[in-house]
């Protein structure tokens, strides 16, 4: 497919792809850490609409996890997160602007950057799984295994897991079809699902309106902020974001759209993040970045073009400007278990791309980096990858 921008039932399905991970960090940092629902979800929409034009095929956006993790964890300040926006923010213009991500390119093998891409999609289906499963800490914090749903249960078993079932199995049949693409059906399905089994939607006529982001609406963070950011969300973030964000995620750009993606490159996208964080940090958004793992759950369920960016950008930004803290309320009509299904499969699309390792010592790096990232996190896996890559090209070491 040549064509830049395409509007058709598929790039609709693809454009949905990415829900499981976009949405729960992102309802969980306004709802418990206080950041604008409008700045989120407007920052959302825009840097899909912007970033989809500009490199002219379908692109993935992200939260970053690391920082979304710790931040929902500890219920920390809006101040402290905004922070790390600004200061994530320069420092990918700063690597992207001097090409040093270009040298570290030049120093990455082939095997950690499957590593990462094998990490980030065992890391999706857990996550996946735990939404079907009703075991996600969402859930567990809210004591619920679909938290706005009316029903909790099905016999023995959890709602969600019924829910998660019958969406998988409903993937399973419909993953290739165009006729009734996966993605469009199951997130169909899952909302009128929800609102069968009891979700609410509290929204009127009223409540509809014009809502702008408010500039700055946790105010200019202080000395504190800037300094806790630093040493507990951006310097733990920064090697997952060159790992997955960055170099991942444009090899795996080149690997599904080959001459198409000639705008993605290294420099571009860490540019393209850094002014995405500026434009959150000033509207009291989250931190944001690209992954390969978006990138495989847009493609796994139909985006081609840039046509699902507009799609799914034009989506949230409509819905943050008309409908402000109220987009909540909508988007809680998507079941977990749901959200579940699209990590699962967008994972394992994503994990698979290890298959063209051809070494020992290759499968060793990559299975590795797996097992650190599961033991600790996937900084810690991409860094010891690295070393160990470097190690085994001597000769003399075998697996």
């Amino acid at each position: 497919m040549n064509q830049r921008i395409v509007f058709n039932r598929m790039e609709v399905a693809g454009s949905l792809g990415d829900l499981g991970t976009l949405l729960p960090i992102a309802i969980a940092m306004v709802l418990l850490n206080g950041l604008s629902p409008t700045g989120v979800f407007l920052g959302i929409g825009i840097y899909y609409i912007l970033s989809g034009l500009y490199f002219g095929l379908t692109v993935p956006v992200q939260p970053m996890k690391v920082i979304g993790a710790y931040a929902i964890a500890t219920a920390m300040a809006p101040e402290q997160i905004l922070a790390s926006c600004l200061l994530m923010g320069i420092f990918l213009l700063i690597v992207g602007l001097t090409g040093a991500i270009d040298l570290i390119a030049k120093n990455t093998p082939k095997a950690v950057i499957r590593g990462v891409q094998l990490s980030t999609g065992a890391l999706l289906m857990s996550g996946g799984i735990k939404f079907m499963m009703g075991t996600s800490t969402f859930q567990i914090m809210e004591n619920a295994v679909e938290p706005y749903l009316a029903f909790q249960t099905l016999g023995p078993l959890p709602i969600s897991l019924v829910i998660g079932c019958i969406g998988a199995v409903i993937t399973l049949l419909l993953l290739d079809s165009r006729r009734f693409p996966a993605g469009l059906v199951v997130v169909a399905g899952g909302v009128a699902m929800g609102l069968i089994l009891g979700a609410r939607l509290d929204i009127g006529f009223k409540d509809i309106g014009l809502n702008l982001p408010e500039w700055l609406p946790a105010g200019f963070p202080g000395k504190v902020d800037f300094t806790f950011a630093l040493f507990a969300l951006v310097l733990p973030q920064l090697p997952m974001t060159l790992g997955n964000a960055v170099l991942a995620y444009t090899d795996l750009s080149k690997e599904y759209f080959r001459e198409q993606s000639a705008k993605v490159n290294n420099r571009r996208v860490c540019v393209s993040m850094a002014l995405a964080n500026f434009f959150s940090f000033f509207v009291g958004g989250m931190p944001m970045c690209h992954g390969a793992g978006g990138l495989a759950a847009h493609y796994r369920f139909g985006a081609r073009t840039a046509g699902s960016n507009l799609i799914i950008g034009m989506v949230f930004a409509l819905m943050a400007i008309l409908l402000g803290s109220h987009i909540i309320n909508v988007l809680n009509l998507l079941p977990m278990s749901i959200l579940g299904v699209l990590l699962v499969f967008a994972g394992s699309q994503l994990a698979l791309t290890v298959m063209d390792l051809n070494t020992r010592k290759e499968y060793f790096t990559a299975t590795l980096i797996l097992g650190i990232t599961l033991a600790s996190n996937l900084a810690t896996g991409f860094i010891a990858g690295l070393v160990v890559a470097r190690l085994l090209k001597w000769d003399k070491l075998s697996v």
